[in-house]
């Protein structure tokens, strides 16, 4: 059985950001203590993530 993917259009400010509040997640765990393997992956996911080029169409008014 295959699991379910899902797709998010970020743009590099958008990616950025994303980053920066899965490092900040990060620290606050290893500040309480926790166990962050699950947020190191997720980091690395994005980071990593390839970059597609695609054109969004407007809806027409």
């Amino acid at each position: 059985m295959k699991s379910e993917r899902y797709f998010v259009a970020l743009d590099r400010y958008e990616m950025g950001m994303v980053l920066k509040a899965l490092v900040e997640l990060k620290n606050e765990m290893l500040a309480e203590d926790r166990d962050t393997d699950c947020v190191d992956e997720l980091i690395i996911k994005v980071g990593e993530a390839p970059t597609k080029k695609f054109r969004v169409l407007e809806p027409a008014r």
